[in-house]
């Protein structure tokens, strides 16, 4: 194994450390291992980025397995762990609007294509996120939600749909619930909602800010317990709070943010359901009750001016 040519890159970014971690692995790789290597090493990064395991395979003359299994020998968990590595240095140094243009060019107009890549992203997202789950963590955050008085939600941006999410669905199931998502000045009175007794769910895949370190603060002096639902933020928050859940986020943009975060609050919501079923059932009759009501109450639509109802 030899360095590209464009010479020794610097272990510091994400292709450097591939490119290292090809070099201290090579004499553990099977033949076929090495072929998918080298191409990975060989690779620019946002050709990297925008690859499925299956195409990564089909270059190399191997099989997504072979590329997945190849992966694991040089360190990674799979191949969105790579492209997080990857998308870090390529995110910094390529304006937004010139990454949209490169997704645009790798997608293509073929509308079968965009099918595929959209779902094999996802599955690689799904599977990642399944891969990174720590069972005792899940067990604790569902330890920390489930004697909760009320539970809080917290996303901004593309993690709202996440924080949303849960919220309702937790109360469908009977359980108190609401979701936050002001920032600046306005968060800090929907933080005087939170007391003793209560649980609070941060949904924000990596950017730090300050409104996070504010609301642990805030749970910790009240009494309230948190759950982070994160992919790089664990590190910061794990030891102020109850639990960390890994939710890895998207490396390219094809597929939507929010994706593992509602997958892990799915998990998190069956838990919770499983532990007070009597709760969920009558809640579940209620909401149907209701809703039955309220079609009840419309009566039939009033037909068009000018023309008959029509027959339904």
């Amino acid at each position: 194994m030899t360095d590209s040519q464009d010479g020794v890159a610097d272990d510091a970014t994400g292709v450097g450390r591939l490119r290292a971690n090809v070099r201290n692995n090579w004499d553990e790789l099977s033949a076929s291992e090495r072929a998918v290597a080298q191409y990975l090493a060989s690779t620019q990064a946002e050709g990297l980025l925008f690859a499925s395991a299956q195409e990564l395979g089909s270059a190399t003359g191997t099989s997504n397995a072979t590329v997945v299994r190849a992966l694991q020998r040089l360190g990674y968990t799979g191949l969105p762990a790579l492209k997080r590595e990857l998308a870090a240095d390529f995110t910094n140094t390529v304006a937004p609007e010139v990454r949209l243009q490169q997704r645009i060019a790798h997608v293509g107009k073929n509308l079968e294509n965009i099918w595929e890549d959209v779902f094999d992203e996802a599955r690689e997202r799904v599977e990642h996120c399944r891969r990174l789950g720590d069972q005792e963590a899940f067990g604790r955050a569902v330890a920390a939600l489930a004697p909760a008085e009320e539970v809080f939600t917290y996303g901004v941006a593309a993690s709202e749909t996440a924080a949303r999410h849960l919220a309702l669905a937790l109360r469908r199931i009977g359980r108190r619930s609401r979701c936050l998502g002001a920032t600046g000045f306005a968060f800090a009175d929907e933080l005087l909602a939170i007391g003793r007794g209560d649980a609070v769910v941060v949904f924000q895949p990596g950017r730090p800010l300050a409104e996070f370190t504010v609301l642990v603060e805030r749970a910790r002096a009240v009494g309230a317990k948190v759950v982070f639902v994160t992919d790089e933020l664990g590190d910061t928050f794990a030891d102020r709070v109850e639990a960390v859940l890994t939710a890895p986020h998207t490396p390219t943009g094809i597929t939507a943010e929010a994706l593992t975060g509602l997958v892990v609050a799915d998990a998190l919501l069956l838990a919770l359901t499983t532990l007070d079923e009597r709760r969920a059932v009558e809640s579940s009759h209620q909401l149907t009750a209701l809703r039955e009501q309220l079609l009840s109450s419309r009566g039939p639509a009033a037909p068009p001016r000018g023309g008959k109802a029509r027959k339904s």
